[in-house]
């Protein structure tokens, strides 16, 4: 069984997480997504409701093929753990492939029998960051084009 690991904060899901995870879907027999703790990027969203949400969203890709779990300790680790043969990283723009090809080179120190697939982010969804989302959200703006409607009504609760 080919199982790939889809880490990230998730702070909140995007559409344009869920174009990644619907396209890794089709690559491997088993997805996980990997909902980091990441206390140093101060969460608007507790781990929990993180978790409840990725996990809501993926139902309704291929339920039961994605399996999301929380963790907090070394991506490889994590990897190791959950018998992932690859890793899924999306990339937005040339400033991600940077940060990205420093990450998989050490990665690749780390443990060499696990493969870094990249994907490229729709164009629909190259400019969306779970950060500036939140922003927009936070002012009052409209995010209804960057997060499932139910994502839109948990920030918009957040944020009242």
């Amino acid at each position: 069984m080919r199982v790939g690991l889809y880490p990230g904060t998730f702070d909140p899901i995007t559409n344009g997480h869920l174009d990644i995870i619907g396209r890794a879907v089709k690559l491997v027999d088993r997805l996980v997504i990997g909902v980091a703790i990441n206390r140093d990027k101060g969460p608007l969203f507790s781990l929990e409701e993180r978790v409840e949400t990725v996990r809501e969203e993926c139902a309704k890709i291929a339920d039961g093929q994605i399996v999301v779990q929380p963790f907090d300790s070394l991506l490889m680790h994590f990897a190791e753990q959950v018998g992932a043969q690859v890793i899924v990283r999306g990339l937005r723009a040339v400033a991600d492939f940077e940060y990205e090809f420093q990450m998989t080179a050490m990665n690749q120190q780390l443990n060499r029998d696990i493969e870094t697939v990249f994907l490229m982010a729709d164009p629909r969804h190259q400019a969306v960051a779970s950060r500036l989302v939140k922003e927009i959200a936070r002012l009052g703006g409209d995010i209804s084009a960057f997060v499932p409607e139910t994502v839109a009504g948990r920030l918009r609760a957040k944020f009242a």
